[in-house]
């Protein structure tokens, strides 16, 4: 589902409402599993997406939470990944 999210940010222009769909379900499913690096992915690509649509306070909201997670998990090829997005 990570995937799909990615494939539909990198539409030109982005298919919103599927990388939107994409990613809350793999947020779901990597919560369910466990798999929180994954759901810091999720949260990251989500930001990545807004910034590009321009709404700048979900980006900011999803951003804060992927560097809160990667900080958290010590992942900190990721986490400079993120702070460079901001």
């Amino acid at each position: 589902m990570l995937l799909l999210a990615q494939i539909a940010v990198l539409d030109d222009p982005p298919a919103i409402g599927d990388a939107e769909a994409h990613f809350r379900a793999a947020v779901i499913r990597a919560e369910q599993l466990g798999m929180r690096p994954e759901v810091a992915h999720c949260h990251f690509g989500l930001a990545k997406l807004y910034c590009r649509t321009g709404d700048r306070a979900k980006a900011e909201k999803h951003l804060t939470i992927a560097t809160m997670m990667y900080r958290e998990m010590d992942m900190r090829f990721w986490l400079e990944q993120a702070e460079a997005t901001g």
